[in-house]
């Protein structure tokens, strides 16, 4: 359904930067980049899955938190570590909600926008996941 990717800190007294790269820490080679900003706590966003599309999330600011959904089990996870992506693989439904006030949250996407890749009706989704 999901996993958490450990993302590699280099850093001197300077500061730290961390690379995102297709195909070796990004498992899927990057098609689009967008980042969610300015966010009310009590909105919850995404509310959708993809067909085919594959994501990581990273909360490179702040905090935010997501609900992943297979049509069978449900988890809830934290983001709040700049060093960790969350990797969502295609039939997930996913929610995003409890963003902290300076929350950012990065996603890298496996292809451009295509707005038929995307199921929006929740009992649709559970449906598909049933054939």
């Amino acid at each position: 359904m999901y996993k958490k990717i450990k993302l590699d800190i280099k850093g001197d007294e300077m500061g730290s930067l961390i690379a995102l790269e297709s195909l070796k820490n990004i498992p899927f080679e990057i098609k689009r980049v967008y980042y969610i900003f300015d966010t009310k706590s009590e909105v919850r966003r995404g509310l959708h899955a993809h067909k085919n599309l594959e994501q990581m999330l990273i909360c490179v600011n702040g905090s935010c938190d997501i609900l992943l959904d297979d049509g069978k089990e449900k988890s809830t996870i934290n983001l709040h570590k700049k060093d960790e992506g969350l990797y969502i693989k295609n039939m997930i439904w996913r929610e995003m909600f409890n963003f902290s006030a300076d929350c950012v949250l990065l996603v890298l996407a496996s292809n451009y926008y295509d707005e038929n890749d995307y199921i929006r009706d929740y009992q649709n989704f559970l449906d598909l996941c049933k054939k």
